[in-house]
């Protein structure tokens, strides 16, 4: 019996209500696999190791996967269309900034704003109509037009996602190819039904090669796991207690980075106040 896709019973916004976007969050396995496939996602991206970048996290829900961008030394922002979803990532106090916006209409962002993008499991709901008035193509091609310029020259961008047939997939990558982006499909697993993964890796005026997709043979390697694993580790060890004073100031000062305003520490920052009458 064939599972219907989220994509066909609502729009993301409605489909991603509150109830969704809580269990969404609170699921063990779903946070392992997108965990994983965000590992995967930044491995194919190839950041330089020695230097924190800015990434943009393009659906990025509750948060889950801008964990793993931080716990790998990045700055993020995440957009989504769910404001259930973004909620979510507000309680659970995620390090990244967050914005609600519909990629269809195009990213709200400057040129040359991220050193590199990722997407888990949300570019194939810009293939569907939720309205008789919206052109999936047209939604699409505003979409990587506006991805193309908010990357910075040489930057990547990596798009995990499950397409509907080998049809859509293929529009994807014509209308990436058409807003300027070179590469091409990596396809990890291609001969397991259940563990096949398909990823857009799509480059800004760069020569470099697709990457290899992962096979049974071919799994990650065993130094790029336990290099994951080392820096999620230390990671862990570093994080500060939450709302120490040490947190809240190193909270501001990420914020700083970002260009944000933000108050002067004083002998107060992170004190307790006093219960008001």
């Amino acid at each position: 019996m064939s599972h219907k896709r989220p994509e066909h019973s609502l729009p993301p916004e409605l489909y991603y209500n509150s109830d969704e976007a809580k269990k969404y969050s609170s699921n063990s396995h779903i946070i392992d696999i997108q965990t994983r496939i965000t590992e995967r996602a930044l491995e194919l991206l190839a950041l330089p190791e020695d230097e924190a970048c800015m990434v943009l996290d393009i659906g990025c829900g509750s948060g889950l996967s801008g964990e793993t961008i931080t716990e790998n030394g990045h700055h993020w922002v995440g957009v989504d269309i769910s404001k259930d979803m973004l909620e979510v990532a507000l309680d659970r106090e995620v390090e990244g900034s967050l914005v609600l916006g519909d990629l269809g209409c195009g990213l709200p962002f400057r040129g040359g704003s991220f050193d590199g993008a990722i997407s888990i499991s949300a570019i194939q709901w810009l293939c569907n109509a939720d309205r008789s008035s919206q052109n999936p193509i047209a939604r699409l091609r505003r979409f990587f037009v506006s991805l193309y310029s908010s990357l910075t020259r040489g930057a990547r961008a990596v798009l995990q996602f499950y397409p509907e047939s080998i049809v859509q997939a293929d529009l994807l990558q014509n209308e990436a190819t058409r807003a300027g982006f070179t590469g091409g499909l990596v396809i990890d697993y291609p001969n397991s039904t259940r563990a096949k993964k398909y990823f857009l890796v799509l480059d800004v005026c760069s020569t470099r090669r697709i990457p290899q997709p992962l096979t049974e043979n071919n799994e990650m390697s065993n130094h790029n796991r336990n290099k994951l694993e080392t820096l999620r580790e230390c990671r862990q060890m570093k994080k500060l207690p939450k709302h120490s004073v040490a947190w809240i100031k190193q909270k501001k000062q990420r914020a700083r980075d970002q260009m944000k305003e933000v108050a002067h520490d004083s002998k107060y920052t992170g004190r307790k106040r006093r219960a008001k009458f």
